[in-house]
């Protein structure tokens, strides 16, 4: 069964502005999924509609079967939210916010006090479990409302910027614990953040999002296969034979190439020995997130200008190129 499914979904408010423009992804139980994009892009709206606080413009969303903008509450039954900003009550006691909320998921007075005890434990919070929410630091506060998100248990967990505020450490934890739900519990993580190197290391798929559309969704390989299937590989060569496809860098002995696959590099290699090189080093570079954003923004602008140029193409006689008049 398919947790969350968005199909074209769209939203434009008052005045004009597409802050979602034809979405279309569908997660599965225990996917990490890394919504990126920059401040403005559509995260936080796409979040919105997906728990009902909004009503989509176009298209549609389902949270386990159910529509979030018709049926909000049957919804919230099923997901866990976290924003950037907690928003729970500061004349309550930590303690005392999480059992208000079980209450209102229904949970029994026992098994309320119990699934906050378990949650305090692992978020680093029993020694302020007794303090009003209001001596809470920042970081205290996002933890917190991450248990508040899991009291009930819920299937889908939607997280914005979820270490935002948060000291390394626990950091860390809130990591673990993200892994820990998808992978033991089967929990689906709706994740949205603009660091890129950080969802690099949590998430197990990506949808990379710009100006409210969807410009790529997919793992880190497939990614990396579509946007950047050329890999460059760089060798450190003393005595470099000629006739080969590398390249001199601006360091010394050091030489660069582009192979497709890492199957490539034990040929390159045999070949450099055999020519009489000296190898030193042999080092793939894996394009990362960024590089993989970074080159897909870069493409939509360099095409879009493209588009919004009037006039035809005509051959340039002199210089034997294309050029725009």
């Amino acid at each position: 069964m398919q947790t969350i499914i968005l199909e074209n979904l769209s939203k434009t408010y008052p005045g004009g502005r597409q802050a979602v423009r034809q979405v279309s992804l569908s997660l599965g139980p225990g996917e990490v999924y890394g919504f990126l994009g920059p401040n403005g892009a559509g995260k936080t709206t796409t979040v919105k509609l997906l728990n009902g606080m909004l009503t989509p413009s176009g298209g549609c969303c389902r949270v386990y079967g159910i529509d979030p903008s018709a049926e909000p509450a049957k919804a919230h039954t099923h997901s866990g939210v976290v924003t950037e900003h907690a928003q729970m009550y500061d004349n309550l006691t930590g303690m005392e916010n999480l059992l208000f909320f079980a209450s209102v998921f229904g949970l029994s007075p026992s098994d309320s006090r119990n699934r906050a005890r378990t949650l305090l434990r692992q978020l680093a919070l029993e020694d302020a479990s007794d303090k009003k929410l209001s001596a809470y630091s920042t970081g205290m506060r996002q933890r917190l409302s991450l248990a508040r998100a899991l009291i009930h248990r819920p299937e889908v967990l939607f997280l914005d910027e979820p270490t935002s505020g948060l000291d390394p450490e626990s950091a860390q934890n809130v990591n673990q614990m993200i892994r820990n739900l998808a992978e033991k519990e089967g929990t689906t993580v709706f994740l949205c953040t603009h660091q890129l190197r950080y969802a690099q290391e949590v998430c197990t798929r990506y949808g990379l999002i710009e100006e409210g559309r969807l410009l790529a969704s997919g793992t880190l390989s497939e990614l990396q296969r579509d946007i950047l299937p050329e890999l460059p590989l760089f060798v450190r060569v003393q005595h470099m034979p000629h006739g080969l496809p590398f390249q001199k860098t601006d360091e010394e002995n050091l030489y660069q190439t582009s192979i497709h696959s890492e199957g490539e590099i034990p040929c390159l290699v045999r070949q450099l020995i055999e020519g009489g090189g000296d190898v030193y080093s042999v080092e793939v570079k894996h394009p990362s997130l960024e590089d993989i954003y970074f080159t897909l923004t870069r493409d939509r602008r360099r095409t879009e200008n493209t588009e919004d140029t009037p006039g035809i193409q005509q051959q340039d006689r002199e210089s034997g190129k294309e050029k725009i008049i």
